[in-house]
């Protein structure tokens, strides 16, 4: 019987048997010695197995974290403060943590952790609609969790509901009287902004507002398309602009006081995502707050719960509040 086949009937990662069956490295002694016990009734020799099963010997106490490549561009707050979570995590519980970088078509650094044995799981900030790294790390049965959701039940998941911050927002948007709407969020094939649209159509359709009539923009949303969706948005006679996040309302935000337009006199604006930035506008923006450093340190602490075969919640979700300041006041 493999270390697999034992991991496969256990319930656990085929790395924690092999901390059971080795004697090495961090695991909690009711899972030992049940693993043990189950090996032991299959006929399996310990010593021998682990040393053809698992060739790298000991756990390497290294937790993988990638990050998109897009964050030096951007410079996304998000990812910085779910780093702080993360690295308080590892540090408390005795792990090191591996940056990588991937894009949705290239994961080859996360491929060579893996095939290199550098890491002992891997941790995912961003999720994407066609997950190529979760289809290979989870066909690799490779440990790995998500700051996101996603389909696969072999994915420790932390998140907030987007979804339902999203129609939280816009549907308190509605009971202050707005009914003209411009959604400015990019694009859909990432899990966040495909949520949060939702979100805002299931808002409008709950209270009655037609979808049709809503200005509506996805995609590569570039500084030099601003200036084009801004007139656009004001020839529609727009009540309130909802950006995707921070750092589209970050743009807007720049782009309509340059232009000299008055918020919320001449139009109102929202976040589906707070950070920092936001607090520093005149007025303040209205926005969904979500810890970042929360939702890192929870990932963190589920991941090296599941690594060392302690008890840990697959799917987290995290809580949400709605800021209303003074950029959505009604004039």
């Amino acid at each position: 019987m493999t270390l697999d086949e034992i991991a496969k009937e256990m319930g656990v990662s085929k790395s924690t048997v092999s901390r059971a069956l080795s004697g090495k490295g961090r695991i909690g002694e009711v899972t030992r010695q049940k693993i043990i016990s189950y090996a032991a009734k299959q006929g399996v020799l310990l010593e021998k197995t682990v040393e053809k099963e698992n060739e790298r010997g000991e756990v390497t106490h290294n937790l993988g974290v990638v990050f998109p490549s897009d964050i030096y561009i951007n410079g996304n707050p998000y990812f910085q403060d779910c780093m702080l979570g993360i690295c308080e995590a590892a540090s408390l519980m005795g792990y090191n943590v591996v940056l990588a970088i991937a894009t949705a078509i290239d994961i080859s650094e996360i491929q060579r952790l893996v095939e290199e044995k550098k890491v002992d799981g891997i941790i995912l900030t961003r999720s994407l609609v066609d997950d190529k790294a979760v289809e290979y790390l989870t066909r690799s049965r490779f440990p790995v969790g998500m700051t996101g959701l996603c389909a696969s039940s072999d994915v420790i998941q932390v998140d907030t509901d987007n979804e339902a911050a999203a129609e939280s927002l816009t549907s308190l948007l509605i009971g202050k009287g707005f009914r003209k709407f411009a959604l400015v969020v990019e694009d859909l094939s990432y899990h966040v902004n495909k949520s949060r649209y939702n979100g805002f159509c299931n808002a409008l359709l709950k209270n009655g507002i037609s979808k049709e009539k809503q200005a509506i923009y996805t995609g590569n949303l570039r500084m030099e398309l601003l200036d084009a969706i801004i007139t656009d948005i004001f020839a529609k006679k727009t009540e309130c602009i909802i950006c995707g996040d921070d750092i589209v309302c970050t743009r807007m935000m720049s782009m309509l006081q340059g232009e000299g337009y008055r918020i919320p006199r001449d139009i109102a604006i929202a976040s589906l995502y707070n950070n920092q930035n936001l607090n520093c506008f005149t007025p303040a923006i209205t926005a969904v707050n979500v810890s970042a450093r929360e939702v890192g340190n929870m990932i963190g602490k589920q991941m090296i719960n599941y690594l060392d075969g302690k008890p840990c919640e697959q799917k987290t979700i995290m809580d949400y509040e709605i800021l209303f300041r003074k950029s959505t006041n009604r004039i």
